[in-house]
């Protein structure tokens, strides 16, 4: 399979983060249905925010290469340029 995206080199490494993820999301599940302690289970969730942020991080940081940075023509890198603007902002906004 060809790497078509900018995170192609790391898929496997991607996807064994989001799995992680994945399971630190299911343990705050169980800490909600144990009825743990309020702090807890926020310290959890702050934990699982952050590891989603680093791969945000890594996503835009293969996409600023990859995909901006290898397009074409200077128009073609503009419009990449302006769609990773408008997803760091989205990232910022949330919260």
């Amino acid at each position: 399979m060809s790497d078509t995206r900018g995170y192609g080199a790391t898929r496997d490494q991607l996807l064994a983060r989001l799995r992680r993820i994945e399971g630190q999301i299911r343990g705050i599940e169980g800490m909600v249905a144990d009825d743990r302690y309020c702090i807890d289970i926020l310290t959890q969730i702050s934990a699982a925010q952050a590891a989603l942020d680093k791969v945000a991080l890594g996503l835009l940081d293969a996409h600023a290469h990859h995909c901006v940075m290898g397009a074409g023509s200077a128009g073609e890198r503009d419009a990449r340029t302006g769609e990773m603007m408008a997803a760091i902002g989205r990232l910022m906004r949330r919260g």
